[in-house]
Order: structure tokens, then C-alpha cells, then sequence
């Protein structure tokens, strides 16, 4: 199924994508995309409802972020061989794991603030996995039985604050808007090959990132698999992939987000996501 939410702030609905390319309202059989619905019982009796008796939806109303109320939203660093050349850093023996705030989610097209005394804003185009059932040492081969769906993720970063104010990423990665996610929750039926998608970002209609999953140096199996024989993943949790190069810290020389600039991201099968920058 492809579902995202539909609304203003705070009053998203959830929303299916029927055949025909509808948003049909899902709010009588759902109140929401959270850890409560995000499972595979949900989306079995979802599958049986015929969309086309459901009411439609306005397609122009505000996209809100895919998921909401995630318990955790996990990022993973350095993991296309390129990037980590292009940031200075070695490709890793094993997954940068590190968190982002979930209260830096927002939706696909909303904008993107330039918090004060930022002057290293960037961006990372990423795929993101959402985990349907509590995930604890999961075998490799298996993974795939744990992970709902798919979606975009922009993994904002503000590289001064990553590098240079000490301790862990986690204080460059979680700003207020960092995490634009969706539009759409993808459910994995739907993807023929996540191995094998292309991801692009454009800033101001200029290329900047190109990439394809194919080129992770951690596949999606492998990363459901590390991550839980340490943390037990939970229905809702989402964890963002890493990204591949043409970010702003990798060009010569950096190149930062600055007011008023517009990001258009992409990913096969998951949609687009249109963002403006704005300085707080």
C-alpha cells in the first residue's frame, strides 16, 4: 500500500493511495500512522478494504510527515563508500549508529529553518525503513519480516555543530525541521527491489547528490540485523540509511544552505519531497 498523512499540523489524517492514484481517507478504519497501527495485523485488514468506497481527499492539502509519534529515530553514518571519501572520513568496519531527535520530524514539503548561529546547514538525501514488529536479534535472513515500509528522508545536518561542539552526532542532526520524512509510507510489497533504487537532490534546480541503493556498503538486511542484536526495535521506529555523495561539506569548497534556497528530493517508488529554507 502506499500511505502517507494528510492535513495541517497536528490535525494530520491518515491516507491511502487507490488505484486510480485517489487519496481515499482512511479515518474510519485508523486514527493514525503511529506505533499503534504501524504492524503487520493493521495492514492485513487494511489490504481488504476496497479504497475506492472511501471518501477522497484533497491531494493539494499539506503532506505531514509519514509516520507519527515514532518511539525512536535512528540515523546511520558513512554508509555509501563515496560520501565518507568526500567528508574526509574512512569508509566504516561496522554502522555509524547515532539518533536523531523524533521531534525533528516534519513533513515532506514543509520548510527547513536555519536555526540561529547556524552557519553549516546541509543536506542528505536518504532512504529510511520503518520497522512493523518488535525487532530483537534478528538474523540477517529474516529481516525483511520486520520492516513495514519505506520512505524519504532528508537527514538535515549542521556540520559545525556535528564536528565541533563535542561528543556524538546527535546535536548536528536534530534541529527542529532536520527530519523531513515522506511523503509516502511504502509498504514493501510494493517495491520490487530496495536494492536497486536511485536517489537524487537537487538544490535550486542544480544537481547535488546522485545515488543508488545498490552502492550502501550496509544493506537493509544487514542494518535491521546489526542494529537489533544491540537495540530491540519497536512498531513505528524509523532508521534512516545513509546517504550517498554531493552533500555540502564534500564540495570544494563547502557549499551550505543558505536563506531562501529550494531542495527537491527523490527516491524510485517513494516519491518527492519540495523544500524551502528559511533562516529563523
Amino acid at each position: 500500500m502506499k500511505l502517507l498523512r494528510i492535513g495541517k499540523k497536528g490535525q494530520e489524517i491518515p491516507v491511502a493511495i487507490d488505484k486510480n492514484g485517489k487519496y481515499r481517507n482512511l479515518s474510519s478504519h485508523i486514527n493514525d500512522l503511529n506505533p499503534d497501527t504501524i504492524n503487520f495485523e493493521t495492514l492485513e485488514s487494511l489490504k481488504n478494504i476496497n479504497l475506492e468506497d472511501l471518501k477522497e481527499v484533497d491531494k493539494n492539502e499539506r503532506i505531514g510527515a509519514c509516520v507519527s509519534k515514532p518511539g525512536n529515530f535512528f540515523a546511520v553514518g558513512l554508509n555509501y563508500t563515496e560520501h565518507a571519501k568526500e567528508t574526509g572520513a574512512k569508509p566504516p568496519e561496522y554502522p555509524v549508529l547515532f539518533n536523531k531527535s523524533v521531534h525533528s520530524i516534519v513533513g515532506p514539503n514543509d520548510n527547513v529553518i536555519i536555526p540561529k548561529g547556524s552557519q553549516q546547514l546541509d543536506h542528505e538525501v536518504e532512504m529510511a525503513f520503518i520497522i512493523g514488529k518488535k525487532a530483537k536479534r534478528v538474523l540477517e535472513k529474516d529481516a525483511q519480516d520486520y520492516i513495514f515500509g519505506y520512505c524519504i528522508c532528508n537527514d538535515i545536518s549542521e556540520r559545525d555543530w556535528q564536528k565541533n561542539r563535542g561528543g556524538q552526532w546527535v546535536k548536528g542532526k536534530s534541529g527542529d525541521t532536520f527530519g523531513p520524512l515522506g511523503p509516502h509510507l511504502i509498504t514493501k510489497d510494493e517495491i520490487k527491489d530496495v536494492n536497486n533504487l536511485n536517489l537524487t537532490l537537487d538544490v535550486n534546480g542544480n544537481r547535488h547528490q546522485t545515488g543508488n541503493t545498490n552502492q550502501m556498503i550496509f544493506n537493509f538486511n544487514f542494518l535491521v540485523a546489526h542494529i537489533t542484536s544491540f537495540i530491540t526495535l519497536m512498531p513505528g521506529d524509523i532508521v534512516t540509511t545513509g546517504t550517498p555523495p554531493g552533500v555540502g561539506l564534500g564540495m570544494n569548497p563547502p557549499v551550505f544552505l543558505k536563506n531562501g534556497d529550494n531542495m527537491e528530493l527523490s527516491i524510485d517508488n517513494l516519491g518527492s519531497q519540495n523544500i524551502k529554507v528559511v533562516a529563523e
